[in-house]
């Protein structure tokens, strides 16, 4: 039984059934990006500019590279951690990233010094 409502005497409070969203009869469309524009250089006209702004694109992807490369090593290292008991070997690294056998265990050594506080250099230099 419905109980009465205080705020209007004389009247039951009725049950509210949930509403729901209104529904969806077309998707918007998405906003096609162009392949022609990489980063606005292809609008800059004055060479200077255009130097300055390539130069500085270069340098922060070289920056992300190596931050990126510094990541994998660390997890090469943590996936061949011995005390792992699901550690896998260097080969196994390899295949997951691409990567020649050769390569995965300086990557994992790398990462070893990476996480001690002492990585200096990638693992190519060594």
């Amino acid at each position: 039984m419905t109980e009465p409502d205080p705020a209007r005497p004389g009247r039951t409070e009725q049950p509210r059934t949930p509403r729901r969203p209104a529904a969806l009869l077309f998707e918007p469309p998405l906003a096609e990006p162009d392949a022609e524009h990489f980063f606005g250089l292809e609008s800059i006209e004055d060479p200077r500019e255009l130097l300055a702004r390539a130069t500085d694109l270069t340098l922060a992807f070289r920056a992300a590279t190596d931050r990126a490369i510094e990541y994998q090593a660390i997890a090469a290292a943590q996936l061949a951690d011995p005390k792992r008991f699901d550690r896998l070997t260097p080969a196994a690294i390899a295949e997951r990233a691409d990567w020649t056998e050769d390569y995965a265990k300086r990557m994992v050594e790398y990462g070893r010094d990476l996480l001690a506080g002492g990585g200096t250099g990638s693992p190519s230099e060594t």
